[in-house]
């Protein structure tokens, strides 16, 4: 199994299936994993195979290594269609993430100001004032609910620590439709044998409920596209994820799909 670990704040660009060229940032360690959720289809890997010993990055290190990026990419190309926070973890759970974002926000502007600021989060955090204000800023807020059901939300996502469902759904409510959705549909089962569908209607259709209350503006749906910690993972099926994406637009809420 090959695992992804990003050595620096700012990798790529890449082409993103969701978001097109994407210049990547990661504020989490270089050397491991640092999140909240230790999904078992992460390209991360696990968070206990990949403990970190340097510290998060700071705000200067990101600054510093965004413009510097930024400024070749203007020169020398390509152009960047996203500005995308990911990287080793959770982004949001960098204690500098707002002030990074408003020097994210003002770099772009100074250099590719059609580009979007895109953060890639697992919704964790978004109960914080700061962080809920810092997410509020950027153009694509791209929060994580892979079900509305807390067994499968341990058995797959598994947060470490305090982590309530219905909080999580309060939260994106409280964006009032200034977020997207973004959900992992897969198959097959844990390396302990538990079965890990999610496209049957037992799970969608509370999912698509959840959905319906929070009303964000975009829906994206998606399938594992790279290797995963656990091996017996298998993606979702064109049909099926083509059969959700219906049932979504009919709610009326916009949707993407990526196979």
């Amino acid at each position: 199994m090959s695992t992804v670990i990003y050595s620096a704040p700012i990798f790529g660009p890449v082409h993103s299936r969701r978001l097109g060229v994407s210049l990547g940032i990661n504020l989490l360690p270089a050397d491991g994993k640092f999140c909240t959720f230790d999904c078992i289809y992460c390209e991360c890997g696990y968070n206990g195979a990949h403990r970190p010993k340097l510290k998060v990055q700071t705000r200067e290190a990101v600054r510093e290594a965004l413009e510097a990026r930024l400024m070749d990419m203007k020169q020398n190309g390509p152009v960047p269609d996203v500005l995308t926070f990911a990287g080793n973890g959770e982004p949001t759970a960098n204690p500098h993430f707002p002030e990074i974002i408003e020097d994210t926000l003002a770099l772009r502007d100074k250099y590719f100001p059609n580009a979007k600021v895109s953060v890639l989060s697992n919704s964790t955090f978004i109960r914080k004032p700061e962080v809920f204000a810092a997410l509020n800023k950027v153009d694509n807020n791209i929060l994580k609910l892979d079900t509305a059901d807390i067994d499968y939300i341990r058995k797959v996502d598994r947060p470490a620590g305090h982590y309530d469902l219905d909080e999580i759904i309060e939260g994106m409510q409280a964006f009032k439709g200034n977020l997207i959705i973004q959900t992992m549909f897969l198959k097959g089962k844990t390396d302990e044998g538990e079965d890990v569908d999610n496209t049957s209607d037992k799970y969608v259709l509370p999912w698509l409920d959840a959905v319906k209350r929070i009303a964000p503006r975009q829906v994206m749906i998606y399938t594992i596209d790279r290797e995963t910690p656990d091996r017996f993972l298998l993606k979702a099926t064109h049909e099926e994820l083509d059969r959700i994406a219906k049932l979504v637009e009919r709610s009326g809420v916009p949707v993407s799909v990526s196979y």
